[in-house]
């Protein structure tokens, strides 16, 4: 259990996928060009290729992500937040029921 003033410290915010690719030599990985509203697009690295023959079905989705994690390097590439998924038998990519302005906060 977390108290509330933890939870208040996420920020979650919604991102449009702008590119997606396999990360070369590694099977698992993923690595998105996310636009938050930002002025660059974030890059986010994450472990979701399995469930994906397809890439081009990930483009333009939007979905949640993690904007306040330190970045962190993962196969040579730094990842700039996180993905949220639902944990079923495979993830889900969640997506808002029609579509936001990049950046728009979840709360």
């Amino acid at each position: 259990m977390i108290n509330f003033e933890d939870w208040q410290k996420l920020e979650v915010r919604i991102g449009t996928i702008k590119a997606v690719e396999r990360v070369s030599g590694a099977d698992k990985l993923l690595r998105f060009e996310v636009d938050l509203g930002e002025e660059q697009v974030r890059q986010v690295v994450a472990g979701l290729a399995e469930y994906f023959d397809d890439l081009e079905v990930l483009l333009d989705r939007q979905v949640p992500v993690i904007t306040n994690l330190e970045s962190r390097i993962i196969r040579g590439l730094e990842s700039q937040g996180m993905i949220l998924v639902a944990d079923a038998e495979s993830p889900i990519l969640l997506s808002p029921d029609k579509p936001v302005l990049p950046g728009t906060r979840l709360g």
